[in-house]
Order: C-alpha cells, then structure tokens, then sequence
C-alpha cells in the first residue's frame, strides 16, 4: 500500500539563510515530524536545489565531529538560499534508520575498531535502513517537477528515480575532512559508493 500524506500546517521561519516555510507533514507510515523547508516558489519549478537530510541529533544539534551531517544541513541550506529557492527535506530516521539508541551503541563499537557500516550490521541492522518514499510524497505535494539533489549518495538518487522522483543533476556537497571523521567518510566511500575527494594526506586536527 502507497504511504499517505497529509500537509498538516506551514509556518515562516526566518533563519540565518534567509527565509523559508515550512511544512509538516502527517503520514500513514510512522508517528513521526518529517518536515520540508522551503524557499521561494518552487511549485512547477524544473531543477530546483533539493537536500534531503535524515535526522543526526548528535551532528545537526550537538556539533558532533563524527560525521558530516550537521556541516551538510548547514551547506546546503546557504546554497538552497543562494540559488533563491529550494527544499529542504528532513526525514527523522536518525543513525542511517536504526534510531539514536543504536547509533550510540554503534559508535561505542566504532570506538573499539568497526566501522560504521560494519558496527551496524553487529547489531543486527543493514548497514543503511533509510527509505525515501515520504521525500517523494513531500516533492509531490509541493509540486516540484524536477530536482538536482545535494548529494553525495548515488544510491539515493537511484532509490528516487525509482519513486517516480525527476532526478535532473546531482550537486557535491563535500565538507573538509579532520581526524574525528576521517574514517567515517573513507566508509562512506569505500562501502556505501559515496562520491568522496578524498586525499592520501593525512587528515587535519
């Protein structure tokens, strides 16, 4: 059965990027605030800049160093305001879909010498649980022709295109590298296919 959406309530947020609406969604899959963050008019736009961002507490809201989520949010809604429209979705599957329990779990074993894709599956998950069927849901209510997706992730890309999403061009978004995440970004594209420039060098403090 297709997932049910419900475009429950927009409100203004101006924020440090400029100003946006956002959107919260009610859905028939699970109880939890999938929301989008827009800029501008982008209903029967072609192209627009999207990011759809699945939630990390410990990098959108604590800063942590472990991973590069919360310099990505933050990347990717300067662009979304420099191109002057955009959407930003955020998809509340904290720790790649295992939830933050797990997650905390799974960087104590990353601390003892996994790594992430490995320390997931310890625990008895895949190594990335995520799924995009509300994303799509949400570009579908806002009526958004085509994206190009800030991403690093061809996967993602692929699991939209299926979705029915219009996938026009994929825009890099790759944050600077340093001893608390180097490691996990190696993962990232030696495990998950993630398009990664990375250096040889060792990584900076």
């Amino acid at each position: 059965m297709k997932a049910k959406l419900k475009n429950i309530v927009q409100a203004r947020i101006p924020t440090a990027h400029g100003e946006f609406t956002l959107h919260y969604y009610s859905n028939s899959l699970d109880e939890k605030e999938h929301i989008a963050f827009v800029k501008g008019d982008v209903a029967n736009k072609t192209g627009v800049p999207v990011r759809i961002h699945s939630e990390c507490f410990t990098g959108d809201v604590l800063g942590s160093r472990r991973c590069d989520c919360g310099e990505q949010l933050d990347m990717a809604l300067n662009l979304i305001d420099k191109a002057g429209c955009g959407v930003m979705i955020y998809l509340r599957q904290e720790g790649r879909g295992i939830g933050l329990l797990k997650k905390l779990q799974a960087y104590n074993l990353q601390d003892e010498g996994l790594d992430t894709v490995d320390a997931n599956i310890h625990l008895g998950h895949l190594a990335d649980e995520r799924v995009y069927d509300l994303a799509a849901l949400m570009l579908e209510d806002l009526a958004v022709k085509s994206i190009s997706l800030i991403t690093n992730n061809p996967k993602k890309i692929e699991e939209l295109i299926e979705l029915g999403v219009h996938v026009d061009q994929r825009i890099p978004i790759e944050t600077d590298i340093h001893h608390d995440n180097a490691e996990y970004l190696k993962t990232k594209a030696k495990k998950m296919s993630h398009i990664l420039t990375m250096s040889d060098e060792p990584p900076s403090k």
